[in-house]
C-alpha cells in the first residue's frame, strides 16, 4: 500500500476528475454509500459529494470507510479521510493504496467466500491488546500530539474543587474547562445535604431500586425535577451518557426511525446505533431540512423520534424548539430534548428552554438532562408523561439491571433545586459572564462561532496543532482551558472550549479574553487578518 502523503497529493490533482477509477471499485464503493445513505443516494454517481450532497455525518463516513476497509483488507491513513468528499475521491484513494491486482483478489475471495464457507487464520491482531489496530491508532495519535513538544492537556488531576478556580500540581489557575455553571459543586449548602445523607443512608444504595435500593431521596428528586421542568413525572439514572444511551435504545426498534441533530453528542448516536433503528442525522438546526425528511420518509416508519439538544456543548448555541414542536406534532413523531448543558442555565429562573422559549414543557414527549452540571452532582434523568416513566422505570436495562443513584448524589441534586429556587440571581449573573465573554471575544477579532449568550463559548482557530500550542500557553499563563482537536471535530473547526460559570469575576473573564487574543498574535497571526481588515475599514 502507498503512504497518505502520496494519496493526499492525488486528491489534490486537477486532472482527477477526469480518470476514471477501475470500475470494480467503483461498484462496490456507491454500494458501501448506498447501505449507509440509503435513500438519500438514489442518484449517487462519481462526482457526488458525500457530505455536501447526501449530509452523511462523520459516523456515517467513518461506517463506509470501514465497510470499504474490511472488504479491501486494509486502513485509510488518518490524515486521509478528512480530505476525501466525493465518490471519485474514495475510489480513487483505494485504488492508490491498495492497488488493482490486490482489490481484484480481495474481491474475488470475498465473492467465493459467499459460497464455500472457510477458516480464518487468527493472528495476534485479533487477541493482543498492545497489537490491536485501534489501539496502535491511538498510541501514533499520542506520539503525534507528544512530538509537538507541548504537555499533554488531558486527564491532568485537580486537587480540590473546580469552580472560578481550581488547582492542578500546586498551581492555582482560572478555570474554564468545567461546566460546574452554577456554583452548585462545592457550595457549603450543598456539600452540608451530602454529608447528611451519608450519614443517614450511607455511601451506596447497595442494590436496583427496582428490588431494594429504592430511598425516600429518589422519589423526592423525582417529584422536584418533573415540578421544576413543568412535566408529570421524571426517572433519574446513575450516569448521563448512560441515560441516552439506555432510553433511546430501549424505547426505539427495528422498523423505527430516529433523527437527530447532526451535531448530537455521542450518547445520543449511540443510543441510536443500540436500538437497531434507522439512524439519520438533518443539517444542525435546520428544521426545514427536518421537515423536508419527514416529508418524503415518515409514512416508511412505525415510531419516529427526533432528538435536539437545549444547547450544543461543542457551540453554544440551541435550536428553535418552536419549530421543532410544531413538526413532530404535524408528523405525528416523539421530540426528544437532550438539556444536559440548558437546564439550570436558560430561561429567567434556570427551568431550560422551555421557559427560554415560553413553551408549555409538556409539548415535547421526552425531556433528558444531566445533573452532573447545573446540579452539582452525578447523573440523568428521562421527564415526561406519567405512563413513559412508568414504562421506563419497569423495563430499561439501564435502570432495571443498575444500582440506584447514590444518595450523595441524590441529596446533592436536591439540595442544588433548593439553592437555585432561593437564588434565581444566579442564572442571571451566568447569563451576564456568558454575555461579556462573547462580546469581549468577538470585539477583539476572536471566531466564537454560532455560540448564541450560553456558557458555551468556543474559539474556533482551524486548526488542531495551534489550538493544542494556544491551550498550553494558556496554562503557563493561569488559565485551564482545553483544545478540542480534530478528530473529534473537523480539522477546519479545532478549537479551544469555554464553558463560563456563574462565580467568575469580570476580571477574570477580560482577563482569559486578552490573554487569548496576546497569545494568537503570537502564535498565528494569520488568523487576525480578516478581523482587523474589518475594525479598520469600521
Amino acid at each position: 500500500g502507498r503512504d497518505g502523503g502520496s494519496i493526499k497529493n492525488l486528491l489534490k490533482d486537477p486532472n482527477l476528475k477526469e480518470k476514471d477509477p477501475h470500475p470494480e471499485i467503483v461498484r462496490v464503493v456507491i454500494g458501501a454509500v448506498k447501505a449507509v445513505a440509503q435513500e438519500r443516494a438514489e442518484d449517487v454517481n462519481l462526482d457526488t459529494n458525500i457530505v455536501l450532497d447526501l449530509g452523511l455525518d462523520s459516523l456515517e463516513r467513518l461506517q463506509i470507510a470501514h465497510s470499504l476497509e474490511q472488504q479491501f483488507g486494509g486502513r485509510f491513513p488518518e490524515d486521509v479521510l478528512q480530505d476525501i468528499d466525493t465518490v471519485r475521491q474514495v475510489a480513487a484513494a483505494i485504488e492508490e493504496l491498495f492497488g488493482v491486482e490486490r482489490i481484484h483478489r480481495s474481491l474475488t475471495e470475498a465473492v467465493a467466500a459467499e459460497d464455500v464457507l472457510h477458516s480464518r487464520e487468527v493472528t495476534p491482531e485479533d487477541y493482543q491488546f498492545d497489537l490491536l489496530p485501534e489501539y496502535r491508532r491511538l498510541k501514533m495519535t499520542m506520539s503525534e500530539l507528544l512530538s509537538t513538544g507541548v504537555r499533554n492537556p488531558y486527564f491532568a488531576a485537580h486537587q480540590g474543587v473546580v469552580r472560578d478556580t481550581t488547582t492542578i500540581s500546586g498551581r492555582e489557575l482560572i478555570s474554564f474547562a468545567s461546566y460546574n455553571y452554577l456554583g452548585m459543586s462545592g457550595d457549603t449548602a450543598v456539600n452540608k445535604a451530602v454529608v447528611d445523607a451519608v450519614n443517614k443512608y450511607g455511601t451506596s444504595c447497595s442494590a436496583s431500586r427496582l428490588v431494594s435500593g429504592e430511598k425516600d431521596l429518589h422519589q423526592k428528586l423525582e417529584r422536584r425535577i418533573a415540578k421544576w421542568i413543568g412535566v408529570e413525572d421524571s426517572i433519574v439514572m446513575v450516569g448521563g451518557h448512560a441515560t441516552n444511551e439506555s432510553v433511546i435504545g430501549h424505547l426505539l426498534g427495528p422498523g423505527d426511525l430516529i433523527l437527530h441533530d447532526s451535531l448530537s453528542h455521542n450518547s445520543i448516536v449511540q443510543g441510536a446505533i443500540l436500538s437497531g433503528a434507522r439512524r439519520r442525522a438533518f443539517p444542525h438546526n435546520d428544521w426545514r431540512a427536518l421537515e423536508r425528511i419527514l416529508q418524503d420518509i415518515r409514512d416508511k416508519y412505525r415510531r419516529v423520534l427526533v432528538i435536539v439538544e437545549g444547547v450544543y456543548s461543542m457551540d453554544g448555541d440551541y435550536p428553535e424548539l418552536p419549530r421543532f414542536v410544531e413538526i413532530k406534532q404535524r408528523y405525528k413523531s416523539w421530540l426528544m430534548v437532550d438539556e444536559a448543558h440548558s437546564i439550570g442555565t436558560m430561561g429567567k429562573t434556570g427551568r431550560g428552554i422551555s421557559e427560554h422559549f415560553g413553551i408549555d414543557a409538556n409539548l415535547i414527549d421526552i425531556w433528558m438532562g444531566t445533573l452532573s452540571k447545573s446540579f452539582g452532582s452525578c447523573g440523568g434523568y428521562i421527564a415526561g408523561r406519567r405512563e413513559l416513566i412508568e414504562y421506563l422505570k419497569y423495563t430499561t436495562p439501564g435502570f432495571v439491571f443498575s444500582v440506584g443513584l447514590s444518595p450523595s448524589n441524590a441529596s446533592a441534586a436536591l439540595a442544588s433545586l433548593d439553592v437555585l429556587e432561593a437564588e434565581p440571581e444566579r442564572v442571571e449573573k451566568l447569563r451576564h459572564n456568558s454575555k461579556l465573554f462573547l462580546d469581549e471575544a468577538r470585539k477583539r477579532g476572536l471566531n466564537t462561532g454560532d455560540s448564541s449568550g450560553t456558557p458555551v463559548v468556543p474559539v474556533i482557530l482551524g486548526n488542531s496543532l495551534v489550538a493544542l500550542k494556544l491551550a498550553d500557553r494558556m496554562v503557563s499563563q493561569g488559565v485551564n482551558v482545553l483544545p478540542i482537536l480534530y478528530p473529534a471535530v473537523e480539522e477546519a473547526a479545532a478549537r479551544l472550549r469555554f464553558f463560563i460559570n456563574s462565580t467568575h469575576s469580570e476580571e477574570q473573564i477580560l482577563f482569559a479574553v486578552r490573554l487569548v487574543e496576546e497569545s494568537l498574535r503570537e502564535l498565528y497571526p494569520d488568523y487576525f487578518a480578516d478581523s482587523d481588515s474589518d475594525r479598520s475599514v469600521a
